[in-house]
């Protein structure tokens, strides 16, 4: 934290996106950095990062969004990765409750090698027709503060998830 010379503090937050393979992780990135959605599915490998800044209260948080590759068996995200996260956003499809489960195992990754970590659940693709009643109780297995849903492709409930991350990392 520092200050940005207008009495307003400055933070930086290193935000991790994790879930499974194709539940919307970098679409999500894309729509809030970018205001952009493509239906064309290209697998990230490894992890790419974006920045972007968000006003809060008493100042602003710049956030560094690591868009990590989905875990599934095989291949699993590394602790390194998940060090000296700020934050987490754990995603999952709403329209496959199956992706819930490795959700929950990255978030207790993250409280592992970053205990401080502020952590968020997304049930995304809350634009499709989602049976909710199955995936609401299959959420509370996510052991966090806030779930949210949204969606990548209309941008509904984008912005509203990482303002919520932004001011957790500004307002501990």
């Amino acid at each position: 934290m520092s200050s940005d010379g207008s009495g307003g503090s400055l933070f930086r937050a290193k935000v991790v996106m994790l879930g499974a393979p194709a539940v919307g992780k970098t679409s999500l990135v894309r729509r809030f950095v970018h205001s952009v959605f493509s239906d064309e599915h290209h697998s990230t490998l490894g992890v790419k990062v974006d920045r972007k800044t968000v006003a809060v209260p008493g100042g602003v948080v710049t956030m560094l969004l690591w868009d990590i590759h989905g875990e599934t068996e095989g291949l699993s995200v590394p602790e390194s990765y998940l060090r000296g996260a700020t934050a987490a956003l754990l995603v999952f499809d709403a329209s496959r409750p199956e992706t819930i489960e490795t959700a929950a195992s990255l978030g207790q990754k993250v409280r592992q090698a970053s205990p401080k970590a502020v952590q968020l659940a997304v049930a995304n693709k809350a634009d499709l027709d989602i049976d909710w009643a199955l995936v609401d109780p299959a959420a509370q297995a996510l052991d966090v503060g806030m779930r949210l849903r949204s969606s990548a492709k209309t941008g509904d409930g984008v912005a509203d998830a990482f303002a919520h991350l932004a001011r957790a990392v500004a307002n501990p």
